[in-house]
């Protein structure tokens, strides 16, 4: 993807800065670890510090000091998930403020309008989504009105120097999900977002749910985003199946709690069997914790609580997801995906949080 602040090679993984930061690295952390982009949250700069704030200041990039592309989701999701005494109308959403207790208010035309202001390379169209266990009825109503919204969101983007993705909702019905594809991709969006799909299904279902959406964009050359999505072994099943984007806060969450992903699967650094370990985390990888410190200062760190373990952590396992990300671009690029397949699923391991702790030789 060409963007106004540069070049995405997809697929590709963004790292999430809800607050215009992603948690514990700075700018130049970012670069290091190799993010090409990183997603920034409508609903919560809308909030706090507001997006008039965040414009008059020059916009996002500079606010935040970030000088490569960003994507700021609609907030449609953290409305549903996050607020308040919210109630959802075929206008938009009302919602109490769970910073302040404010009553506030987003529509798909004020969801455009923040967006704008922020100034991101990407904005999204402003959705209703629920979860994949609601009702059919509630899912099928949340997914027409996501068709109605991203109408309306077209309607009131004015910035041709943004791009603006329409948002795929449906659940896990097949229906739905073919009815959902179908209409948004009908629609003159720059790029398509698969939503619904990283909550409370199974990965059968995602996998199910997938394999109803990627056939009927098989011809469409704009960009697929599985939003949500952030486990290794999950990322490489998604691109396996045809989706090119991805964003989670799962690498730097698990981080902060002292789960390392290495080749193969996890180190808890939290576990008093590394106090005494001065390998590095892991021998190959170039982050600046297994550059200069071994996996005893680390847990260490987590033991005693410093706030350097959770920037180390954070710098290591979004090295891992970016160089990761990096391997099946190379094995796409050189034609030798299908066949690389069974060394990529060993090195992606399982890095969700149930996953064992390993302990690489």
């Amino acid at each position: 993807m060409t963007l106004p602040h540069g070049v995405v090679e997809t697929p590709q993984f963004m790292p999430v800065g809800t607050n215009a930061t992603v948690k514990a690295l700075d700018p130049d952390d970012l670069a290091e670890v190799g993010a090409s982009i990183v997603l920034a949250n409508t609903y919560h700069l809308f909030l706090r510090p507001g997006h008039e704030r965040i414009e008059r200041l020059g916009g996002l990039h500079r606010f935040m000091g970030w000088d490569r592309p960003i994507l700021t989701d609609s907030g449609g999701y953290q409305v549903v998930s996050l607020a308040d005494a919210r109630v959802v109308d075929e206008d938009g959403a009302t919602f109490r403020s769970h910073i302040d207790g404010s009553i506030r208010r987003l529509t798909p035309e004020i969801a455009i309008g923040v967006q704008e202001a922020l100034g991101p390379d990407i904005a999204v169209a402003f959705d209703h989504p629920v979860y994949p266990s609601s009702p059919r009825h509630e899912v099928e109503q949340a997914t027409e009105r996501t068709h109605r919204w991203a109408e309306r969101s077209l309607g009131a983007h004015r910035r041709p120097d943004q791009a603006l993705f329409g948002i795929i909702q449906g659940g896990v019905d097949p229906e739905l999900r073919d009815r959902s594809t179908r209409f948004i991709a009908g629609l003159p969006f720059d790029g398509i977002c698969i939503g619904g799909l990283a909550g409370d299904e199974t990965p059968v279902e995602r996998a199910a749910a997938l394999d109803v959406v990627i056939p009927l964009l098989e011809n469409d050359p704009r960009p697929r985003y599985l939003m949500g999505l952030g486990s290794p072994i999950d990322l490489l099943e998604a691109v396996r199946l045809g989706v090119d984007l991805f964003d989670s806060v799962l690498p730097a969450r698990v981080a902060r709690n002292g789960q390392l992903w290495v080749p193969g699967g996890r180190l808890n650094l939290r576990n008093s069997a590394f106090q005494d370990d001065p390998r590095p985390v892991q021998e190959d990888c170039p982050c600046r914790l297994c550059r200069t410190f071994s996996r005893a200062y680390v847990a260490h760190l987590f033991r005693a609580r410093e706030l350097l373990a959770y920037r180390l952590a954070t710098c290591h396992n979004l090295t891992f997801t970016l160089d990761f990300m990096g391997r099946i671009r190379t094995a796409l690029r050189n034609g030798t995906f299908p066949e690389s397949l069974a060394e990529l699923r060993a090195h992606a391991g399982r890095q969700t949080p149930g996953a064992p702790t390993v302990e690489p030789a």
